[in-house]
């Protein structure tokens, strides 16, 4: 396997690095250029994206199949189980999406493209990590769109503009907050191997101890306890929220053994996940990049 760093030629200069701050057009190109890169691989292997929407969509057929005649006023709210499972379908398919992130940083590390980035005249290596950000953030978006459309289609409803916003905005965080996880464990584990096995290890048991298939109050106790601390509850109660009308930044969206969780709390735990994350991995990107 190719190093980060091993046996690479010796780093060009980059441009006025001794002028102090970075110019931001510069860095913008960059970013914008690795970002066409990885949308021109994915134009040439388009069963990645095929995939990605493909399996969320199975979740959300058959899941919603199977329950389709479950008792009225079994879930909270007295919904349907096609509505309470769309928001938790959502929030699955950008959480998986995200969680590839660092993919293609680990294969560019293995076939030694990572290498000549690294020695190449850029104006901030840090681009390479915002193309990545960029990239997966636009493909997680759409395939969100894919998945609220058919749901949508099913008949289990359309969250309205400002419902749309505070979607995106949830969706944003979490991409965020585990494209920091994924591209730290892409610098940090030594092959793609062990970055699938911690994707793999890591993404269904996340799903089933969350409240994506199923209330709280349907779970064990000690299931209950950690899915109310799972990120992705706190990301799919807000967007159920907003599928089932207008709640304010207060409405309580999750009833957690440890007390009530409201809209903005959810954010906000987002927010400082996803914050939390990128200053974990900041020392790391520094050491593998700088």
């Amino acid at each position: 396997m190719t190093g980060l760093t091993a046996n690479a030629p010796s780093a060009a200069p980059r441009p006025s690095e001794d002028s102090g701050a970075p110019a931001w057009g510069e860095v913008l190109q960059e970013t914008l250029a690795l970002t066409g890169r990885l949308f021109l691989q994915l134009q040439r292997r388009p069963t990645t994206l095929v995939a990605g929407v493909l399996q969320p969509l199975v979740w959300l057929v058959l899941f919603g199949a199977l329950f389709q005649r479950a008792p009225e006023g079994l879930l909270p709210g007295g919904l349907s189980y096609g509505h309470f499972l769309s928001a938790g379908i959502i929030v699955f398919t950008a959480f998986s999406g995200a969680l590839n992130a660092g993919l293609p940083v680990m294969f560019d590390r293995e076939f030694g493209f990572l290498n000549r980035l690294l020695v190449a005249p850029l104006r901030s290596r840090y681009s390479i990590v915002l193309a990545s950000v960029l990239y997966i953030t636009s493909l997680s978006g759409v395939q969100s769109l894919a998945i609220m459309a058919t749901a949508a289609a099913m008949g289990n409803g359309w969250p309205g503009a400002s419902g749309l916003v505070v979607v995106a905005v949830v969706l944003l965080l979490l991409v965020l907050a585990v494209t920091a996880l994924s591209l730290g464990l892409a610098f940090a584990l030594p092959g793609h191997i062990e970055l699938l096995a911690v994707i793999f290890v890591a993404n269904l048991p996340l799903l089933f101890a969350s409240t994506a298939l199923a209330p709280l109050s349907f779970m064990p106790p000690w299931l209950a306890w950690l899915a109310a601390l799972n990120p992705l509850s706190f990301a799919i109660e807000p967007i159920r929220a907003v599928y089932n009308g207008s709640p304010s930044w207060s409405t309580v969206v999750l009833a957690a053994p440890y007390g009530s969780v409201t809209m903005g709390a959810c954010l906000l735990v987002l927010a400082g996940l996803a914050g939390l994350l990128f200053l974990s991995i900041s020392p790391l990107l520094r050491r593998k990049l700088g």
